[in-house]
């Protein structure tokens, strides 16, 4: 079976792990424990698979390895510190930590969302109307954008959840907005240093692109963001699913239009 048949029955994968989380949320009011540790790990997979097959794979490993590194330094010295985020700590709900202080599973969420708000933010600028260094940083700008729009929704649930602690009660659903402003430059970060670095090793992108969908990436950024709005609305966070739902809905109608999929 080609790659791009086995992306696409695994993106089907994370569509009906994703529906099995919100029916279960809706009807029992809880979620099954192993659920969202391998839905993130299966979207993950996904989301490296796709850039693997757009961007070709020393992009796409230059990406994972970015994202990592930023990611791990930023949250780690956030943990020790407050200074980035807020001050926070992880509980155990995630699993084994990095250095004691981050989750195994959060660079892996950070990259498969990262990546979503990547391909949005590429398809949204164009490319022949700014010269490429001006690119480089609005593209990082607006995919980290993108990314912090996901986490209006997904922070107070996933806090809510205890799946971290928030020492200082914040002022959004119990959310320090230092938070989102961390977010940002942890995203704009990371998406900087990778265009940097492709374009500093002249890394071409992959010439046989169309092998995946672009708009499987823009899916991924749908089916996690409905995943944490639908959450808030059942646990009693509606004021945050709706924050979210508005903060990234722009985005994905501005890549559809961009794609062609509405007319404007």
């Amino acid at each position: 079976m080609k790659l791009n048949k086995i992306t696409g029955w695994l993106l089907w994968l994370v569509v009906a792990l994703a529906i099995t989380a919100m029916v279960d949320a809706l009807v029992w009011k809880d979620i099954p424990k192993w659920l969202m540790p391998v839905n993130t790990v299966m979207t993950f997979i996904v989301a490296l698979l796709h850039a693997g097959q757009r961007k070709g794979w020393r992009q796409a490993v230059i990406m994972l390895v970015v994202v990592f590194v930023v990611s791990i330094t930023f949250e780690s010295f956030g943990v020790a510190t407050g200074v980035v985020y807020g001050p926070y700590q992880y509980s155990d709900l995630l699993g084994p930590k990095l250095l004691g202080l981050v989750p195994v599973l959060i660079p892996i969420a950070w990259f498969m969302m990262m990546y979503a708000s990547f391909s949005i933010a590429d398809l949204v600028i164009p490319s022949d109307l700014m010269h490429p260094v001006r690119r480089r940083w609005a593209v990082a700008a607006v995919g980290a954008i993108a990314m912090t729009a996901w986490d209006l929704a997904m922070d107070p649930l996933m806090s809510a959840g205890g799946y971290w602690v928030w020492e200082e009660q914040g002022a959004f659903f119990n959310v320090p907005l230092q938070n989102f402003w961390g977010w940002w430059l942890t995203s704009f970060t990371a998406l900087f240093l990778y265009q940097v670095a492709v374009a500093e090793l002249k890394i071409p992108a992959n010439s046989a692109e169309e092998s995946v969908p672009s708009v499987w990436a823009v899916f991924i950024y749908i089916i996690l963001g409905a995943t944490s709005v639908t959450m808030d609305f059942v646990f009693g966070l509606a004021g945050a699913g709706l924050a979210g739902l508005f903060a990234m809905l722009p985005w994905v109608v501005a890549a559809f239009i961009r794609l062609g999929l509405f007319r404007t």
